[in-house]
């Protein structure tokens, strides 16, 4: 027996339930540390929101496409299972906002839309928006207090147009949310803590700069790569062959370190065994004993699980709203594209106050190498459709958002090309929202199963909704359920 299969079998059982990005790298975390681990997932697949497919023999990412590489966990996580050599920056950066009937190179100069001052923003805005960005010097300081929405903040230092074209897009593509709702704490945290020790927000945006965290901190979820994300001029990266090949990479690590995972195997009931710790995971086949659980899944499904032992954490779960969305994926023929009207950088941003139904379009063969590496005839690009309130949208059959996603593009680039292939994958409840007071409903969830012995929360309803905030909460669970097995189990946790 190998040293990893003898630290294997003296750890203690977890049992991972949920199989998306959070799950896995909680799983991952647990199994190299000595732990015996069972993931198990209620669907046919791992992943989650991270799926790798093809369209037309062009390999694509059908879900999130890129990794915020400010922060380390995700680009780690890859490092680890093996996939170092395969992550690849964008090839460009550079993107656009669909405003006015034209397309308006992203603006420099701002945190999450939101600029110091009203010269960053010129030839986006009006300019009597741009004079309105000048009061918030005039303006006596806001009273935030624990927590403010991001669009009402901003829009009374430096008005409606500059939430309606800049930070509403921008956000849109994290969340598919509402500006006006959503929190300024959880979503862009640097931004938040400098406008409570700065008179002006703009001298708040500076502060931001000067410190280096332009972008938000994934802690708030910086970009799942569902809705465009990597349009806002912030450092990510991809994968070749797709973001969607890392859940199955790190399968492949945890199957190797010797955890096992099974898909469609939902778990009904969760069964305490003892007041200081041990569980019964129950699925309709069997029931599963563990030392600890980590619970790494939508707040709908973690709230059913936990009713009848946190109730007041079930409540709270059961009070998330999530948006849906829709990424509809379009395979051209490149000399149809390049004979036609230039497509500018990696895509482009749509406000919502414009009315269309689109609300971004990234270029794929053009932000990654790896799609034109793989079909060097074709032209993949793909839209996005759908924010929180619009279930509506996202439900309309596939040729209708094809057309409408066409019709969007031919007004915003004038392209008139017809597909050789389209594919539309939806992501039903895939976004948590994060309206005000979120994070106090998170430390509320907390606290409340806080009691629970053998009992760790993962996923994005906590502390972020892009990939390495939701690697940091496994990894963090993870660490904590090692860091309480280390009494009952002497020598878990410390695999090499």
């Amino acid at each position: 027996m190998n040293a990893n299969a003898q630290q294997v079998a003296g750890g203690p059982e977890v049992v991972v339930v949920g199989g998306g990005i959070s799950g896995l790298a909680a799983a991952h975390r647990l199994v190299t540390a000595g732990a015996r681990v069972t993931l198990l997932e209620g669907g046919d697949r791992i992943g989650g929101k991270l799926l790798a497919g093809q369209i037309a023999g062009a390999p694509v990412d059908l879900g999130a496409e890129s990794l915020l590489a400010r922060r380390p966990e995700a680009v780690a996580l890859a490092e680890r299972v093996g996939l170092a050599g395969r992550i690849q920056a964008p090839a460009t950066t550079t993107a656009s906002v669909w405003s006015r009937g034209e397309l308006v190179p992203m603006p420099k100069g701002h945190v999450m839309g939101v600029p110091a001052d009203g010269r960053a923003v010129e030839g986006l805005l009006s300019a009597e928006a741009v004079e309105r960005i000048g009061r918030d010097r005039e303006l006596p300081q806001t009273e935030i207090g624990e927590d403010i929405a991001i669009g009402a903040y901003v829009a009374e230092r430096m008005g409606h147009e500059v939430v309606d074209r800049l930070v509403e897009p921008l956000l849109g593509g994290v969340y598919a949310g509402d500006a006006y709702r959503i929190s300024m704490k959880a979503a862009v945290p640097a931004l938040f803590h400098a406008a409570r020790a700065h008179a002006t927000l703009g001298e708040a945006v500076r502060a931001v700069q000067r410190a280096g965290a332009a972008t938000p901190s994934d802690a708030a979820g910086a970009g799942t790569g569902l809705g465009g994300s990597g349009l806002g001029g912030a450092p990510f990266a991809g994968l070749e062959g797709g973001v969607g090949t890392l859940p199955l990479a790190v399968a492949d690590a945890i199957r190797a370190a010797g955890g096992t995972i099974l898909t469609r195997t939902p778990v009904t009931e969760l069964r305490r065994t003892g007041a200081t710790g041990g569980w019964q995971v129950v699925t309709p086949d069997r029931t599963y004993p563990a030392d600890a659980v980590v619970l790494a899944t939508p707040a709908g499904p973690a709230a059913a699980l936990l009713g009848a032992h946190a109730p007041a954490a079930a409540t709270e779960l059961a009070a998330v709203e999530y948006a849906s969305m829709a990424l509809v994926t379009l395979a051209f023929k490149r000399s149809d594209v390049l004979d036609g009207p230039a497509l500018p950088g990696s895509g482009f941003l749509v406000p919502p106050v414009d009315g269309h139904t689109i609300k971004a379009s990234t270029f794929s063969s053009a932000k990654w190498r790896w799609v034109t590496d793989g079909a060097p005839d074709l032209f993949v690009l793909r839209t996005s459709v759908g924010r929180h309130g619009e279930e509506a949208q996202v439900h309309r059959e596939d040729a209708d958002l094809v057309d409408v996603s066409l019709k969007d593009l031919a007004a915003a680039t004038g392209l008139t090309a017809r597909p050789v292939a389209s594919t539309v994958t939806r992501w039903l409840g895939g976004l948590p929202q994060y309206p005000v007071g979120h994070l106090a409903r998170v430390e509320r969830i907390r606290a409340a199963v806080a009691g629970l012995p053998g009992l760790a929360l993962a996923g994005a309803v906590y502390e972020g909704v892009g990939i390495p905030a939701c690697v940091a909460s496994a990894e963090r669970a993870a660490d904590e359920i090692i860091a309480t097995s280390k009494t009952t189990h002497p020598g878990a946790g410390h695999a090499s």
